[in-house]
C-alpha cells in the first residue's frame, strides 16, 4: 500500500487547475490576513487610542474599517471554498497533497509568517527599551503575533502531516478562523455603526465642511466691506463663482443669524452625535484634537448653532497686508 502511494506521489504532476487553485488560495489568504490585522488595529485605535497621536480622524478610521470588512466578507468565503476544492481533490487523489507547487507556496507562507513574527517582536522590544511601549502598541503587536503564529502553526502542520491520513484539523481551522472573522466583522457594526448610521455621519461631515466654508466667506466679506453680510445670498460672487452651499440631505440653506456688528452664528440640523464614534455608544472613542479644531465644531443630534465673534485686530491685520513696491 505504501509502495503504491509513493509511486502515485512520484508520478503526480501539477495541472494548470492545481496551480490556479493553490495560487488563488495563497493570494486570498494574504489579503484576508492583512485585512483582518488592519481591522483589529483600528479597533484598538478606537477603544484604546494612543495619546501621543496629535490628530485622529473618524473618517480615516471608518474608511479603513469599512474597506477591511468589505474585503473579509468577499475574500474569506472564497478562500474557504477554494481550500475546500483543494482538499476535495486531495481526498480523491492523495498524491496531490505532495504537489511541488503546494510545497513551494506553503514554505513561502511559513517564511513570511516567521519573518513577520520576528519583526513584530523586534518592534516590541525596541519600543519597550525606548519607553514608548503603550497598551495600544502592545495590543497591535499581539494581534500580529497571534495571527501570524496561527498561520505559521497551521501550515507547518499541513506540511508535516501524514499524507495517508485524513485528519480533521483543516475543518477545525476553517470553522475556527471563520467564526473569529465573523465576530470581528460584527464588532465593527457596534464600533462604527450600521450602514444607515454611517450615511448619517457622512452627511454631518459634509455639513461641517459647508459651515467651515461659509464661516470663511463671511469673515472675508467682513474684511473687505467692514460689515457682516445681511444674509448668505450676499456671499454670492459672480467673479469667483462662489455660491453658498446647501444642506446635502434637504437642499435647504443653512441658518445664519447676526448677533451684533462682530458676532454671528451658523446653524444646521445634524443627524448624529459628533462626540461619539457611534450613536448611542458614549465615550467609546476619545477625541484627538490637540489644537481644538474639531472641538470648535462639536454638535449633538438635531439643531446646533455655532456662534463666532470676529476679532478686528487679528483679522484687520490679516486683510491689510498690501505689498509695498521694492526700490
Amino acid at each position: 500500500m505504501d509502495n503504491n502511494l509513493n509511486t502515485q506521489i512520484n508520478q503526480s504532476k501539477s495541472t494548470p487547475r492545481d496551480v490556479f487553485l493553490h495560487l488563488l488560495a495563497i493570494v486570498l489568504l494574504y489579503i484576508g490576513i492583512f485585512s483582518l490585522i488592519a481591522l483589529l488595529w483600528k479597533y484598538v485605535d478606537v477603544i484604546l487610542p494612543d495619546q501621543l497621536k496629535m490628530f485622529y480622524s473618524y473618517s480615516q478610521a471608518s474608511a479603513v474599517m469599512k474597506n477591511s470588512i468589505a474585503a473579509l466578507l468577499v475574500v474569506w468565503p472564497v478562500f474557504i471554498f477554494v481550500n475546500w476544492l483543494i482538499k476535495k481533490n486531495e481526498n480523491k487523489e492523495v498524491a496531490k497533497r505532495e504537489l511541488k507547487v503546494k510545497k513551494w507556496l506553503l514554505n513561502l507562507t511559513l517564511f513570511i509568517a516567521a519573518l513577520t513574527m520576528i519583526i513584530d517582536l523586534i518592534m516590541l522590544i525596541n519600543n519597550f527599551l525606548d519607553g514608548s511601549l503603550t497598551l495600544n502598541f502592545f495590543l497591535k503587536v499581539l494581534v500580529v503575533l497571534v495571527v501570524a503564529g496561527a498561520v505559521f502553526g497551521y501550515y507547518l502542520w499541513d506540511l508535516k502531516q501524514d499524507v495517508s491520513k485524513n485528519l480533521p484539523l483543516a475543518k477545525i481551522f476553517a470553522w475556527g478562523t471563520s467564526s473569529l472573522i465573523l465576530i470581528a466583522i460584527v464588532a465593527g457594526f457596534f464600533i462604527m455603526g450600521t450602514p444607515a448610521e454611517q450615511r448619517a455621519k457622512r452627511f454631518d461631515e459634509q455639513r461641517i465642511q459647508n459651515l467651515q466654508v461659509l464661516q470663511s466667506e463671511i469673515i472675508n466679506y467682513w474684511q473687505v466691506k467692514g460689515s457682516l453680510p445681511q444674509n448668505l445670498d450676499a456671499l454670492k460672487n459672480s467673479v469667483t463663482g462662489f455660491t453658498p452651499p446647501l444642506d446635502p440631505a434637504t437642499n435647504l440653506p443653512y441658518e445664519y443669524n447676526i448677533k451684533n456688528d462682530l458676532t454671528f452664528e451658523l446653524c444646521a440640523d445634524f443627524a448624529s452625535d459628533g462626540n461619539d464614534m457611534k450613536v448611542g455608544y458614549k465615550n467609546m472613542m476619545p477625541r484627538f484634537d490637540s489644537y481644538g479644531y474639531e472641538a470648535n465644531w462639536d454638535h449633538g443630534v438635531g439643531r446646533t448653532c455655532f456662534e463666532r465673534t470676529i476679532d478686528p485686530d487679528f483679522y484687520k491685520k490679516a486683510s491689510n497686508n498690501v505689498l509695498e513696491p521694492v526700490d
